[in-house]
């Protein structure tokens, strides 16, 4: 954090590197950070957060424990239960740590060892969504750290959004350059 933060002052880096501008999943609890609709869709065994941008998709289990071997990823595996039948409570490990995988839009950095709750509430009136966030990394932050995001309700209809990533620096505005392969990775 403090490297890139110092690029942009310097003036050698204009925009630091967010998921969003490269067209990638937020992760968690960072795409909850997005400013767009969210549908939740629930089923007898799974809940479905939806998002707008490139219709992303994180599937919350309704189960009580983890798989015994889970493979890192951007939204890692999460499990859900509800508490006082108005609270979702989310337990979600397997968060791929490392470059360019942030719990906010702020760059704040985190290993693989992530482990983030997430207790999401819709008020009485129906109005609004409350998610109180638990975020604990033994290996990145002293200690818990405790967020907050509260959604509006409204009748927006959910668009078709397709985010469309370019390599190319057109206003030379240093972008974070786009992962390059030299070969299929299948």
């Amino acid at each position: 954090m403090q490297e890139t933060n110092e690029e942009v002052l310097s003036g050698k880096m204009a925009i630091p590197f967010t998921s969003q501008s490269r067209c990638w999943p937020g992760g968690v609890p960072g795409q909850l950070l997005f400013l767009q609709p969210t549908y939740f869709i629930q089923t007898p065994k799974q809940v479905w957060m939806i998002w707008e941008r490139d219709q992303f998709v994180r599937r919350i289990y309704l189960t009580d424990k983890h798989s015994e071997n889970v493979k890192p990823s951007w939204f890692g595996e999460s499990i859900g239960h509800y508490e006082g039948g108005d609270t979702l409570v989310v337990d979600t490990i397997g968060l791929a740590g490392g470059k360019n995988h942030y719990i906010d839009s702020f760059r704040t950095p985190h290993t693989e060892k992530l482990h983030v709750v997430e207790r999401f509430t819709i008020s009485k009136d129906a109005r609004t969504l409350t998610a109180i966030v638990t975020v604990e990394d033994p290996d990145t932050f002293n200690g818990p750290l405790t967020l907050k995001q509260t959604w509006r309700r409204n009748e927006t209809l959910m668009r078709e959004w397709v985010c469309a990533e370019d390599a190319a620096d057109h206003f030379n505005q240093n972008l974070h350059p786009l992962p390059q392969a030299d070969k299929p990775d299948f």
